[in-house]
């Protein structure tokens, strides 16, 4: 992860499903918050949340999410056919429903419950790191080219200076995602993680006091399958960006359990889109929101409007439909 603050080490105390642990932590103004770590792509999967308090100077905080990936071979045929069957009208209660639910909410939390905006307020900025396998770079960066385009007022973009990036995706082989944790959050932590969560793809935020994202992190495997990398990808990307939430009761969103896509959903667009609308700044509770909500949907309707294309419009080589096959 992109450290920040002096580099020395801190003993957090944490809480998964029910039990304590410490936990090297290095950033100074970094705090682990959070969120799940478990996800499986089929029927049947569960989710768990990490959650871990520290008192420090900047009561800032970590959300850690993750996704499991289970073996699938479905690959763009698979992204093709739930496209064109996704679901694009919605009504501005179910918008707003799933909005408070996957914007304000996060799971087990230790610490007193701050359900407040978390979202960038400065251009972010993507740095991607190819550590072996098949080099997914450009795909990545054709996501992060997807979601700009559709996301108003977003300002993100792919970087090749990595002392100007607040955002770093790490493609990986599956067999070294394991090692990758470890060297990044520290031998207990990731043995811990592992034992309970059992998680292949992972992403964390840093936020400050005021609920401003300042550092984010997605790992991801590279030779899951097309399918499942994207679907990682655009989930994991997402939250990071301040989607943190998962909820069940929300069947047409990408963050939750039993819904897979692969591809960024009209649906999923409405909860981004309204997230970086100006109107909404970080650190507005639920109350705050509602009263500017109704003029940020009208907006946020209008610009998912004008940038989808009808359904069955050409595109040469949208993400998800690469014309590379995997070895």
């Amino acid at each position: 992860m992109i450290l920040a603050g002096p580099n020395r080490t801190k003993e957090i105390a944490s809480y998964i499903e029910g039990y304590y642990f410490l936990i090297p932590w290095a950033p100074d103004m970094w705090v682990p918050f959070a969120r799940r770590l478990f996800r499986s792509l089929k029927a049947g999967g569960r989710k768990a949340c990490l959650v871990r308090n520290l008192t420090a100077i900047a009561f800032a905080s970590v959300v850690l999410t993750g996704t499991a990936l289970v073996p699938a071979n479905a690959e763009n045929p698979e992204i093709a056919s739930r496209r064109a069957a996704e679901r694009t009208d919605f009504t501005n209660e179910e918008i707003r429903d799933g909005f408070f639910k996957i914007a304000f909410r996060a799971e087990l939390q230790l610490d007193a419950p701050a359900e407040r905006v978390r979202k960038f307020d400065d251009p972010v900025r993507i740095f991607v790191i190819s550590a072996g396998g098949r080099d997914r770079r450009s795909e990545i960066a054709a996501v992060v080219d997807d979601i700009r385009s559709h996301v108003d007022h977003l300002d993100v973009a792919v970087t090749n200076d990595p002392s100007a990036a607040n955002f770093v995706v790490r493609l990986v082989q599956k067999r070294k995602f394991n090692s990758t944790i470890r060297a990044l959050y520290g031998k207990e932590r990731a043995k811990q993680i592992k034992q309970s969560l059992s998680p292949e793809c992972l992403s964390g935020i840093g936020k400050d006091e005021l609920f401003r994202i300042r550092r984010a992190e997605v790992i991801l495997p590279v030779d899951a399958g097309d399918f499942t990398f994207y679907d990682c990808a655009y989930e994991e990307m997402l939250q990071a960006l301040g989607a943190i939430n998962d909820d069940g009761s929300v069947p047409w969103t990408m963050f939750n359990d039993d819904v897979q896509m692969g591809f960024f959903d009209v649906y999923d667009q409405y909860l981004l889109n309204i997230l970086y609308d100006p109107r909404i700044r970080p650190g507005m509770t639920k109350e705050e929101v509602s009263a500017v909500l109704p003029e940020v949907l009208s907006t946020a309707r209008t610009w998912v409007r004008n940038v989808n294309p009808p359904r069955h419009a050409n595109s040469e080589n949208p993400p998800g439909r690469s014309n590379q096959r995997s070895p």
